[in-house]
C-alpha cells in the first residue's frame, strides 16, 4: 500500500481540542473495518492485512486522540516509520473509536461499532451494534495479529498513543490481558505513553499536597483510579492489577515544552489536578509514583523529547520517539 503524501498541518492536528471534538463529528472515516462479532471496528492500515504479509516483523498500534482522526494518526506513524527505515517491515493500524456524534454526521451503517462522546477513553462499552468495550476492540486486534499464518516473522507489537490515545494505552495496559497470548508466541508486546492528560493510580495517594480529596471524591474512581473498574476489568483483583502492569514494558514518553497548564485539551477536572499542574509534571509524578511503590525496579522507563511540546507528530518522528516506537 502506497504511503499517502502528508499535509504539513499534520502536527497542528494531532494537538486535539476538546471543544472541536465535542461539538463535531470526525471528519474522515477510516476506510477499513475489522469485523468483531455483530459489529465492525473501524481501523486504517498501512499495508492490506487480508492477506499473508511474511515481511511484517513488527506491528504497531496507534490510538488517536479526541478528535478520533485516526487517519491523521496513521499517516503520522508511517512518517515515523519512514524515517526510521521501518516502513517496509512494519504493519501499522490505527483503530478508530467513533461516537454518537459521527453516527449522525456520516449516517454509519449500523454495524459500525460507536460509543458515547468520549466513553471509548475509559474502556466503556459500545452504544451499538453491541457492548463491546474498546479495550475488547484491542484485544481483538491483538488476537488477529497473533496468526502465524498471517504474520510468521512478526517479533514485536507496539501500541502506542499521544495525549486522549495515550490515555487509552496506559488504562488498557493496566487491565488487558489479551497480551500474554502473545508472549506465549514469542511476540513481544511493548508500550508507548506519549502525554497523556492524566494516569490511573493504584491508591488514595496523589503527588500534589494541597489536594483536598473531601472537595473532589471522584479522584479515586476509575479511569483516575481503581475503584469502580470497568466491566472490561471485572474479577481482576488490584493488586493482580498493578503487579502485571509494573511488569509490562512501557516507556512513558513526554514532550519538554508540554508545560502549559491551561491547554485547551489538558484535563483541568479535580480528579486529573491532583496529578499535578501540566503533562509533563503529572507524567514525572506518575512514574515517581510507581518507583517509590516498586523500588525492586519496573521494566520501564521515562523519556522526555526536549523542545517538543503537545504536538504528537513531533513526538513520535523525534530522535526519542523512534527508539521508543521501533528500538532504533
Amino acid at each position: 500500500m502506497a504511503t499517502r503524501p502528508l499535509a504539513p498541518i499534520l502536527g497542528l492536528l494531532l494537538t486535539c481540542s476538546a471543544a472541536q471534538a465535542a461539538g463535531h463529528g470526525v471528519k474522515e472515516l477510516s476506510p477499513d473495518h475489522l469485523t468483531i462479532g455483530p459489529g465492525e471496528l473501524s481501523v486504517g492500515v498501512s499495508q492490506q492485512w487480508q492477506q499473508p504479509l511474511p515481511q511484517v516483523q513488527r506491528a504497531l498500534i496507534v490510538i488517536h486522540g479526541r478528535l478520533r482522526n485516526a487517519q491523521t494518526y496513521l499517516h503520522s506513524a508511517e512518517q515515523a516509520a519512514i524515517q526510521a527505515g521501518q516502513l517496509s517491515t512494519t504493519l501499522i493500524v490505527a483503530p478508530q473509536f467513533l461516537n454518537d456524534t459521527d453516527g449522525s454526521r456520516h449516517a454509519l451503517p449500523d454495524a459500525v461499532l460507536r460509543w458515547h462522546a468520549n466513553d471509548w477513553m475509559a474502556g466503556d462499552p459500545a452504544l451499538g451494534p453491541a457492548p463491546l468495550s474498546s479495550y475488547a476492540a484491542l484485544d481483538k486486534i491483538l488476537e488477529r495479529l497473533d496468526d502465524r499464518k498471517r504474520f510468521p516473522a512478526l517479533r514485536e507489537v507496539v501500541i502506542a498513543g499521544h495525549s486522549g490515545g495515550a490515555q487509552v494505552v496506559q488504562r488498557y495496559a493496566l487491565t488487558t490481558q489479551a497480551d500474554k497470548a502473545l508472549q506465549a508466541d514469542g511476540i513481544k508486546v511493548r508500550y508507548v505513553i506519549a502525554n497523556p492528560s492524566s494516569y490511573a493510580y493504584f491508591n488514595a495517594q496523589r503527588p500534589i499536597p494541597t489536594f483536598d480529596a473531601a472537595n473532589c471524591p471522584g479522584f479515586n474512581t476509575w479511569k483516575y483510579g481503581l475503584k469502580e473498574l470497568p466491566a472490561y476489568a471485572e474479577g481482576q483483583k488490584h493488586r493482580q492489577l498493578e503487579q502485571a502492569y509494573v511488569e509490562r514494558d512501557i516507556t512513558y514518553l513526554l514532550g519538554a515544552k508540554d508545560i502549559d497548564p491551561n491547554h485547551p485539551a489538558l484535563d483541568k477536572s479535580c480528579e486529573a489536578e491532583a496529578q499535578g499542574a501540566f503533562r509533563l509534571e503529572r507524567g514525572k509524578n506518575y512514574f515517581e509514583y510507581l518507583t517509590q511503590r516498586h523500588p525492586q525496579g519496573l521494566n520501564q522507563r521515562l523519556v522526555e523529547v526536549p523542545g517538543v511540546g503537545h504536538n504528537g507528530e513531533q513526538m513520535f518522528t523525534s530522535p526519542e520517539g523512534q527508539k521508543a516506537l521501533f528500538g532504533e
